[in-house]
């Protein structure tokens, strides 16, 4: 019998982290580290990749369909060499179609783009995570109106693709307010919603934790920490479809960018 792969949301990181490394310290070398035993733990077990980014909002769920997807560099005044990096995985036109399939036939209007390329959101985490780029990548967007019952409905009809080989990865940040990042009032809220996360998504499951990320708004400084919901919309889908299965947690630290707790977790 096929174990379904799990589902994951990722903290992906500022920018095109990975290609500075070198210059960053110890900024990244946490969630770096998690993102490779996260690949030690797979091994060979994923066939191809769906990433549901947090960079990419469309007015209905919207899948990537190019064979080779360029490259979005989505980020601003970083080193000039950031802008000529790639990320050469090749696109799976059929996985785009057939998500996309999936969810018009559970009555969820989805659409399909043959231009989009990658993202920061996508080309980052993975060039931590498989920097070989060989495993063929679809981009998922998120939809405009950040309702998170379509969102975790929309993880629940895309269930069945772990059973394929599928790896269903939501790429966001569990804290996503920039105007404050940096500063000290940022710390205490941070840490106030990332306890809020581990004890909806490790110590709850099932109905419980589906309706802790329903109203999501009521968690402790839920709007200090994520003012617009676009960086937490791709761990609805995540949880989605893995809705009745254990979560863990796979990165932790209390102090990203001086001070700011982020996490990652892991679904079934």
């Amino acid at each position: 019998m096929t174990v379904p792969l799990p589902t994951y949301f990722l903290s992906h990181g500022g920018g095109p982290w990975p290609w500075m490394m070198a210059t960053s310290g110890h900024l990244y070398r946490v969630l770096d580290a998690s993102l490779k035993q996260m690949n030690r733990e797979l091994g060979d077990a994923p066939k191809a990749i769906l990433v549901v980014s947090a960079h990419w909002e469309e007015p209905v769920f919207t899948f990537s369909t190019a064979v080779r997807p360029g490259m979005l560099y989505d980020y601003y005044n970083f080193p000039p060499e950031t802008y000529q990096i790639t990320y050469e995985a090749p696109g799976l036109p059929e996985l785009g179609e057939r998500a996309a399939e999936l969810l018009a036939a559970g009555g969820m209007a989805s659409a399909t783009d043959p231009a989009r390329g990658f993202d920061h959101g996508t080309f980052s985490l993975l060039q931590a995570l498989y920097p070989e780029a060989k495993l063929p990548v679809v981009q998922m967007s998120i939809r405009s109106d950040f309702d998170p019952a379509a969102h975790i409905a929309a993880g629940r009809l895309l269930a069945s693709l772990r059973d394929e080989g599928v790896l269903i990865i939501g790429s966001g940040l569990s804290y996503h307010n920039l105007r404050a990042m940096g500063s000290p009032a940022s710390h205490a809220p941070s840490h106030e919603f990332d306890a809020w996360l581990q004890d909806s998504l490790v110590a709850k499951s099932g109905p419980k934790r589906t309706e802790r990320l329903l109203h999501w708004e009521q968690a402790p400084a839920a709007r200090l920490v994520q003012p617009r919901e676009d960086h937490l919309m791709p761990l609805h889908v995540a949880v989605g479809a893995a809705e009745g299965e254990a979560g863990r947690l796979t990165y932790h630290e209390d102090d990203f960018f001086g001070g700011i707790a982020a996490s990652s977790f892991q679904f079934g």
